[in-house]
């Protein structure tokens, strides 16, 4: 039904019939499906509460990998990002909520705000990710949390809790 980042992990939607594919596709067009995320982020997050409204281009590079950026003349993406926990100034967890569902957007809003997703290689920041490689981080912090759809006329949430690898990292954080 949709798409996640490569090293993203958590809830992946799959519809069996066409008819319900159909029907969820028409949900993520509508934008009546929500979509939360978790994120772990380098540094402090100084903003709380903050929706990040910028248009994201997306282009093909040679090899067919895809670069997206910010840029006035793409297409429409809204990002909410909140706060859950402060390492110090380590680290900060972060709820994602998707507005829209653009390639990358929440990689290249959090980047574009200045705290990109701990371990994202192609987005991220390799500096402040090797600080986080102390706590146990071996890949990208994002994590599907959970997907809000209608099944039917009644609301059906799917929830997926963080891999042990990702776990492991907020536990020593917290330590």
């Amino acid at each position: 039904v949709h798409r996640l980042d490569r090293e993203t992990s958590g809830c992946l939607l799959v519809a069996k019939r066409r008819a319900v594919l159909r029907d969820l596709h028409a949900q993520l067009r509508e934008r009546e499906m929500a979509k939360r995320y978790l994120a772990l982020v380098a540094g402090r997050w100084p903003f709380g509460a903050k929706t990040i409204d910028l248009p994201l281009k997306t282009n093909l590079k040679q090899g067919g990998e895809r670069v997206v950026r910010v840029h006035s003349e793409g297409q429409h993406a809204v990002t909410t990002f909140k706060p859950i926990e402060q390492f110090g100034k380590i680290a900060t967890l972060l709820d994602v909520d998707l507005g829209t569902g653009r390639t990358h957007q929440i990689r290249v809003h959090a980047a574009h705000a200045g705290y990109p997703v701990a371990g994202d290689e192609k987005f991220g920041d390799g500096d402040k990710d090797g600080k986080l490689k102390e706590y146990g981080l071996t890949r990208m912090f994002l994590h599907a949390a959970s997907l809000t759809f209608r099944r039917g006329e009644e609301p059906f949430t799917v929830t997926a809790p963080l891999p042990p690898e990702l776990q492991a990292v907020v536990d020593e954080l917290r330590r």
